[in-house]
């Protein structure tokens, strides 16, 4: 009996997680929005994201990958998993995390799946579109979230209300820059500003002051001549903190085999 997965062996979402390069721009663009979010005070409720931006939004990341590659009965137990954690931290600070704040971070890993793709590899067809959406669409449901779009369409009127709506540069949103500075160096923390230059919305480009060209345009280049004369291991090696390098080696496995998630759960807006 063939195993049953939450998303399809053969679908372009897992070609889109499955890469490391992907999924680092991924953490990249949902770097910058966490910082934006006028829900980003969740994130510091506990204190931990502040401590170690760099370590729990990786995570995070890590973990909506982790869902991408299990197999379904795996993936419902651990979207309902996320959803307890949500409720404890609630119950902590005796509030409710607001509806829209959870459809963010939704419609942001929809997003930066496919701006992520379309910038390291090619332009995804509307069918390969839909096909991300209907993936996080099954992972909100499961979680129950209130006022999901019904469509790929949708989706996309939803997100630039949200993205107008719902962002602002704030006191967290420098705090929180300045910690992904002393926590990369200043070296790596320029290259993080520089890929989300390349992949985040232009809204969020303006608020952030970033310029409209980014200097990623030459280094994508020069970085993906480099994978095909597989030399863009080397070049990770050389760039990216010591301390994250072997789960970086881990996010380009193909098989969810040996995937396993070496963290207790993370919840993506409380930054437990």
């Amino acid at each position: 009996m063939s195993k049953e997965y939450f998303v399809d062996q053969h679908s372009i979402v897992r070609k889109i997680w499955g890469r490391s390069d992907t999924v680092l721009f991924i953490f990249a663009g949902a770097a910058a929005e966490f910082a934006l979010n006028k829900a980003v005070d969740w994130l510091y409720f506990t204190g931990r994201l502040p401590a170690d931006p760099i370590g729990r939004l990786f995570s995070t990341v890590s973990y909506a990958r982790a869902i991408m590659f299990s197999e379904k009965e795996t993936a419902l137990r651990t979207i309902d998993a996320m959803a307890h954690i949500h409720a404890q931290v609630e119950d902590k600070r005796g509030a409710t995390i607001p509806d829209w704040a959870y459809r963010d971070v939704l419609f942001m890993l929809i997003d930066y799946s496919i701006r992520s793709f379309e910038v390291l590899e090619r332009k995804l067809t509307d069918s390969e579109k839909n096909e991300v959406f209907q993936v996080f669409h099954r992972l909100g449901t499961r979680m129950k979230l209130s006022g999901l779009p019904a469509c790929f369409e949708k989706w996309q009127s939803m997100r630039q209300t949200h993205l107008l709506q719902n962002l602002q540069h704030s006191t967290y949103t420098k705090d929180l820059f300045n910690q992904y500075r002393k926590h990369l160096g200043a070296v790596r923390y320029r290259i993080l500003v520089e890929v989300q230059n390349q992949i985040v919305p232009a809204h969020m480009q303006h608020l952030l002051g970033f310029r409209r060209f980014s200097l990623m345009y030459p280094v994508l280049a020069l970085y993906k001549l480099a994978r095909l004369i597989k030399l863009d291991g080397a070049i990770k090696e050389l760039i990216l903190p010591a301390k994250y390098k072997q789960a970086i080696r881990d996010l380009d496995r193909k098989s969810s085999d040996n995937l396993k998630i070496t963290r207790r759960p993370q919840t993506q807006l409380a930054g437990m």
